[in-house]
């Protein structure tokens, strides 16, 4: 299975309620690596590598612990992309 590298910002109550250690913890749990961080303008990036399947999932799994505090999820591939040996939150 091809694995891929996905940029995904979330948008909405998503900065200062957790958002990026939950995210951490999924992403382990779910054998993805990358980075979330938070972003100025209130939105926090999340760089995945992983298979498709594996990322949508992760990402589900977020909806269901956030619920409506996601206003918007938008997803695009990832090209020029770092190597990851595990899921890391940066500042």
């Amino acid at each position: 299975m091809t694995r891929l590298t996905e940029i995904v910002h979330f948008s909405g109550k998503v900065q200062g309620v957790g958002f990026r250690m939950s995210t951490q913890r999924l992403a382990r749990d779910s054998g993805v690596v990358g980075y979330a961080k938070n972003l100025a303008d209130g939105r926090v990036e999340m760089v995945a590598t992983a298979e498709a399947a594996a990322i949508s999932r992760l990402i589900e799994r977020l909806k269901g612990l956030y619920g409506d505090g996601i206003v918007s999820v938008e997803r695009q591939p990832a090209t020029d992309v770092e190597e990851f040996s595990g899921f890391a939150v940066r500042r």
